[in-house]
């Protein structure tokens, strides 16, 4: 049963999936755990490296030494990442679930690939109604606030019919750590994101429940309003829609971070074809002006265009050369020039390529191109004698 030491308390997690995967971490809601997810794990393990943790002072997770805060939640989720060595991540989380993401995209937008937020506001409840809450736990424990919450969590239909599902979450809310709760619920309480959430950036699939009185649909209409990489989704359910409504949700969810989620594979092939030198030296330059435009290259240059199956590598490298030439992009010829040999390129079909462009795109851009790939060859002889071996 793995578990994460952070200073303050140990997280209990779940790590599914194969390895080099992207990695999805997933958070549930307050009073839950992490079974919440156990309708999504078939699915999506079939893309994601499932990261499922259960909250400070919920499920397995000890309760914390220290306050609980919304910056503390996400700072606890940046520090599981760590210890199980993933830098970048997508993140889901429902209900406090969903607030600590935001907190993420604000906090951490470097580490996010892409964020879904479901059954959620930026400011959930009142001060009033969750100082009644905290009093009513500790008046009289855990079991008094089980029945209300089921009542949120599912429409009618939904506990007359899943009766057996209901109750575990019921039983699970029980067992909570009162002490946990409490922290969470003071959280809750305190954090309120409706100025600053318009500065997420991160590309977000909001879900909403139509049936949901404890997160509304106007509340997550706010934040697609407010978040403009955002998109909306409104399912028929109640608080925990991911239960409820288990398949409608997992499709959403997967095919939004399929196509979101492309940066981790991206990055992959950039290195494969590029070369890992040359990639390093890229993020070394990593600044707050170039970072958007190098996430964009790697999500849908390389993790779109160069991973789609019509064209082999090879051919790709070929089309981008002839591109160059054609557009008088010398240094990008040099760069893709470099990079060709690692798709299998020979210096003949280089060549071959170079007279083709003579004729197509004019004398003078082949013969740039051409002073081009003989100081690219000569400094790749230097470095890398094995280039030799594709003369032809």
């Amino acid at each position: 049963m793995p578990f994460a030491d952070l200073d303050h308390c140990k997280l209990h997690y779940e790590l599914e999936g194969a390895s080099g995967s992207p990695v999805l971490v997933l958070c549930h809601s307050l009073g839950a755990d992490l079974s919440l997810w156990d309708a999504q794990v078939a699915l999506f393990v079939r893309r994601f490296r499932l990261l499922r943790y259960d909250l400070r002072g919920h499920g397995r997770s000890s309760v914390s030494s220290e306050p609980t805060t919304m910056q503390a939640l996400a700072s606890d989720v940046i520090a599981l990442a760590d210890a199980v060595s993933t830098n970048r991540f997508s993140f889901c989380g429902i209900s406090i679930g969903g607030m600590i993401g935001l907190e993420l995209a604000l906090r951490y937008p470097g580490r996010l690939n892409a964020l879904v937020i479901a059954n959620t506001a930026a400011r959930i409840g009142t001060s009033e109604s969750w100082e009644m809450r905290i009093r009513t736990v500790q008046a009289h424990g855990m079991q008094s606030v089980v029945e209300p919450a089921l009542e949120r969590w599912f429409t009618p239909e939904f506990r007359s019919s899943h009766s057996n599902i209901v109750e575990h979450f019921g039983q699970v809310l029980a067992n909570t750590a009162p002490a946990g709760y409490l922290k969470a619920c003071e959280a809750i309480r305190d954090a309120d994101l409706r100025s600053s959430i318009s500065e997420i950036q991160t590309p977000a699939l909001v879900i909403a429940g139509s049936e949901d009185s404890a997160t509304t649909v106007e509340d997550a209409q706010f934040l697609v309003h407010k978040m403009a990489s955002s998109i909306y989704r409104e399912m028929r359910t109640a608080h925990l829609s991911n239960v409820e409504g288990s398949e409608e949700f997992s499709d959403a969810v997967f095919s939004f971070l399929v196509k979101r989620d492309g940066f981790s594979e991206g990055m992959d092939v950039r290195r494969a074809v590029l070369g890992d030198a040359h990639v390093d030296r890229s993020l070394q330059k990593l600044n707050d002006f170039n970072r958007e435009f190098q996430d964009l290259i790697t999500r849908y240059a390389w993790g779109e265009i160069w991973t789609r199956p019509g064209l082999p590598r090879h051919t790709r490298s070929l089309v981008t050369l002839g591109m160059m030439i054609a557009l008088n992009r010398t240094e990008e010829f040099r760069l893709h020039a470099r990079a060709a040999f690692n798709n299998g390129v020979t210096r003949e079909e280089i060549k071959e390529l170079l007279l083709h462009a003579a004729v197509y795109c004019g004398v003078p851009a082949a013969n740039s191109a051409f002073h081009a790939a003989e100081e690219v060859f000569a400094e790749m002889e230097q470095t890398r004698p094995d280039t030799q071996t594709h003369r032809s």
